[in-house]
C-alpha cells in the first residue's frame, strides 16, 4: 500500500455561493468510538496536532481521511481513522462544534490551556481589530459569491429551456436499469454521507478528487453545463442505491452547495463525477450537453458569453478576498504562537495517541 492510497482528502465545509456551508455532521458517525474536538485560537497548533497524530497512525498502516479547511487549504480541519472509528476535529469558528454525546463519545481537547494568558492580554486591542478585518474580508467574498450564484442561475435557466426532456428521461431510465438490474437488496439501512469534493480557497478552486474517484474500479464521467440535469441524475442514482441498501458518499459543489457533483458507491466500486480532470480517464461517459438544442443556444450566445466573463470575474474577486482574509488571519497566529507551551502540547499529543491505539482490535 502506497502513501497515496492510504489517504482520502475531502472538505467538510466550504466557502460557497450560500456563504459558509457546513457538512461537519458527516465527518464521522455520532456513535463512533471517540471524537476529540479541538478548541483554541489560531496558532495554537490544532492542524499540526492532527497531522502529527496522522503520521503516527500511517506508520501503523492505517488508512486516513484528511478533511481540509476551505479558508486555509494547507490546514486540516479534521482527520478520521475509519478502522478505529476515531476522529479529531477542529471545533472552532466558523464551524463551531460541541460534544453531542459528551464523555461517552465526544470530548473537548482545549489547546488554549497551554498559552500564556498574561502575554495574550497585552495584544488584546490588536487581536480584536485583526479579527474584525478578517470578518470584513469574508463578508466581501460572500457578496461576490452570492452575485456569482445569480449568474449561474441564469446560465442554468437557458440550458434547462434548451434541454430535450424526453431524451433526458430516456437516458436516465437506461442508466438506472444498467446500474441496478442485477443488484439485490442488501438487507440493511443504507447511510448517505455528504461532503465537498472541491472548495473555493485562498489558492483558487482546489480539489483532491483523485483520492476519492480514482480508487473506484468503474468511473462514470458526466459532461454537462449548468442546467443540464447532472445533479438531478446523481441524486436519483444515489437514492436508488440507498433503497437497495448500499451506502453512498455524496460530494457537493461549492458553487451550489445543495447540488451533487460527485458520488461514490463503495460497495459497488463505482464512482460518478462531473469534474473535468476525469474527461479522459473514465470507464463510461455521459454527455448531457448533447441533449441541448444547439439552435436554441445560438439565440442566447451573447448572454452566455457575458455570463461566462462575469462568472470568472466574480470568482476571481471572491478568491482574492478569501486570500486576503487568510493573510489577515495569519497575523493572529503570530500573537498565539509566541505564547504557546508546545512541550505540553506534545505531551498531550502522545497521551491522545496512546488512547487512540486502545481501540485497536
Amino acid at each position: 500500500m502506497t502513501k497515496n492510497n492510504m489517504v482520502k482528502k475531502v472538505f467538510p465545509g466550504g466557502n460557497t455561493t450560500k456563504g459558509f456551508y457546513s457538512y461537519y455532521d458527516y465527518i464521522i458517525k455520532e456513535d463512533a468510538n471517540r471524537i476529540f474536538i479541538l478548541k483554541g485560537g489560531p496558532g495554537v497548533g490544532k492542524s499540526s496536532f492532527m497531522k502529527k497524530i496522522e503520521n503516527e497512525m500511517m506508520k501503523r498502516r492505517y488508512f486516513i481521511e484528511e478533511h481540509y479547511c476551505s479558508s486555509s487549504n494547507g490546514s486540516l480541519d479534521a482527520i478520521v481513522i475509519p478502522d478505529l472509528q476515531v476522529a479529531l476535529i477542529d471545533g472552532t469558528a466558523p464551524h463551531i462544534i460541541d460534544p453531542k454525546n459528551p464523555g461517552a463519545v465526544d470530548e473537548i481537547i482545549n489547546l488554549g490551556e497551554y498559552w500564556n494568558l498574561e502575554n495574550m492580554k497585552l495584544n488584546k486591542e490588536e487581536i480584536v481589530l485583526v479579527n474584525k478585518e478578517v470578518g470584513r474580508w469574508f463578508a466581501r467574498a460572500y457578496k461576490y459569491l452570492k452575485a456569482l450564484d445569480a449568474i449561474l442561475q441564469d446560465i442554468s435557466i437557458i440550458y434547462q429551456e434548451g434541454m430535450n426532456v424526453l431524451n433526458y428521461n430516456r437516458l436516465e431510465e437506461k442508466l438506472m436499469y444498467e446500474l441496478f438490474q442485477d443488484k439485490v437488496f442488501q438487507n440493511k439501512v443504507a447511510r448517505d454521507r455528504h461532503l465537498f469534493g472541491s472548495s473555493i480557497t485562498p489558492d483558487g478552486v482546489v480539489d483532491y478528487l483523485e483520492t476519492i474517484i480514482q480508487p473506484m474500479e468503474t468511473i462514470y464521467y458526466i459532461k454537462g453545463n449548468w442546467g443540464t440535469g447532472w445533479s438531478k441524475l446523481l441524486d436519483k442514482v444515489a437514492k436508488k442505491a440507498m433503497v437497495l441498501g448500499y451506502d453512498v458518499e455524496i460530494y457537493h459543489t461549492p458553487f451550489a452547495p445543495e447540488k451533487i457533483a460527485d458520488i461514490v458507491i463503495p460497495e459497488l466500486n463505482i464512482a460518478f463525477t462531473t469534474n473535468n480532470k476525469f474527461s479522459d480517464q473514465y470507464t463510461y461517459k455521459i454527455d448531457l450537453d448533447k441533449l441541448v438544442n444547439k439552435d436554441f443556444l445560438k439565440d442566447y450566445q451573447e448572454e452566455l458569453e457575458f455570463n461566462k466573463k462575469m462568472y470568472q470575474q466574480l470568482l476571481n474577486r471572491s478568491i482574492y478576498c478569501i486570500n486576503k482574509a487568510k493573510l489577515t488571519h495569519d497575523k493572529l497566529e503570530s500573537f498565539y504562537v509566541t505564547n504557546m507551551d508546545f512541550d505540553k502540547i506534545n505531551e498531550k499529543r502522545m497521551e491522545i495517541i496512546k488512547r487512540i491505539l486502545k481501540y485497536e482490535k
